[in-house]
């Protein structure tokens, strides 16, 4: 089922399996503010609760199958990572290896997150995982947002404890949620008008 024919979704996939961990906390920033919205569900998906088969370790499972309908029939794409020896994590590498092909990712707006215990945060890790997004045919928008002594700006109960990093990470959310606006549900509602109406097809 796509994701105009039910109610529409904003999927978050946080690339970090540690418990307490602050991509997490970050992420829920995000999910906050894209619930400010009011008009989608936020699926947030946590791989440390999925069984996800290594690539070619052979056919995906029912966990593979979830995650690819999940992404399938979202309106938009939260990735979020931690920066581990100057790259994104492989908890998110596998999670897009479990994508499928042609990737679930394909024609989705995406933005990305990422946070790192470094001064210039994680933006190693998100300049490649914008190229591989976009290998998969996945649209990662602009200005990826990326957070900076990560382990200083929130607290132990996930708390953001610098007003200026926390309007930063909610942008990831505002600028998903413009995109999606401009031009994904014009698209939907005009697709919907044809099924509906199709006498109005000339």
């Amino acid at each position: 089922m796509s994701a105009h024919e039910t109610d529409p979704t904003i999927v978050i996939i946080n690339g970090s399996v540690r418990p307490g961990n602050y991509t997490a906390m970050a992420s829920a920033i995000v999910a906050d503010e894209l619930r400010k919205d009011g008009r989608f569900g936020i699926e947030v998906v946590d791989p440390a609760t999925l069984d996800l088969p290594l690539p070619g370790a052979g056919p995906g499972n029912a966990s593979t199958k979830r995650l690819i309908e999940q992404v399938k029939d979202a309106s938009g794409i939260v990735l979020a990572t931690p920066e581990y020896h100057g790259s994104f994590s492989s908890v998110i590498k596998l999670v897009i290896e479990n994508l499928g092909f042609p990737s679930a990712l394909l024609g989705k707006p995406v933005v990305l997150l990422g946070v790192a215990a470094g001064s210039i945060g994680a933006i190693k890790s998100l300049e490649q995982l914008r190229g591989v997004v976009s290998h998969v045919g996945g649209l990662a928008l602009p200005l990826p947002v990326s957070v900076a002594h990560v382990q200083k700006v929130f607290d132990a109960d996930g708390r953001c404890l610098d007003p200026v990093t926390e309007k930063l990470i909610r942008r990831a959310g505002s600028e998903l949620l413009e995109y999606i606006h401009r031009h994904v549900c014009p698209a939907i509602e005009l697709e919907r008008l044809l099924r509906e109406e199709p006498a109005l097809v000339l």
